[in-house]
């Protein structure tokens, strides 16, 4: 099992940047895929972003070119990067762990574990 903790969302104006960080713990940090989902009010939860341990990544349509997913092994944190942010954004913003695909799958069913999410919003 993987413990995840977010931290660094916040309240940033539209056009602004914020960083999350997400510290993992409890398995070899770089034998699974990591990801970044987000849930607004009254929508379900969305796949944003995730990275292989190989540096794979992918990302959403919507957020492609805006945000970038990195992680540092030797830390064991992965990293999502956003930029240009826009009120649309706005949503609480969750961290994951996948094991055992060979390639990234973004449904949140098979991600196995989570963390408790931390809040982003995005004034207009």
């Amino acid at each position: 099992q993987v413990q995840l903790v977010e931290s660094g969302g916040g309240l940033v104006q539209a056009g602004g940047s914020l960083r999350l960080s997400c510290a993992a713990s409890g398995r070899t940090f770089s034998s699974y895929t990591l990801g970044w989902f987000r849930q607004a009010p009254g929508k379900e939860r969305e796949f944003v972003a995730a990275i292989r341990w190989s540096d794979s990544t992918l990302y959403a349509n919507s957020v492609k070119g805006r945000f970038t997913i990195s992680r540092d092994n030797a830390k064991n944190t992965v990293y999502l990067q956003m930029n240009s942010l826009k009120p649309e954004d706005t949503a609480i913003y969750y961290c994951a762990a996948q094991f055992g695909f060979s390639v990234i799958r973004q449904t949140p069913t098979d991600f196995h574990s989570w963390g408790q999410g931390t809040q982003v919003t995005v004034s207009s």
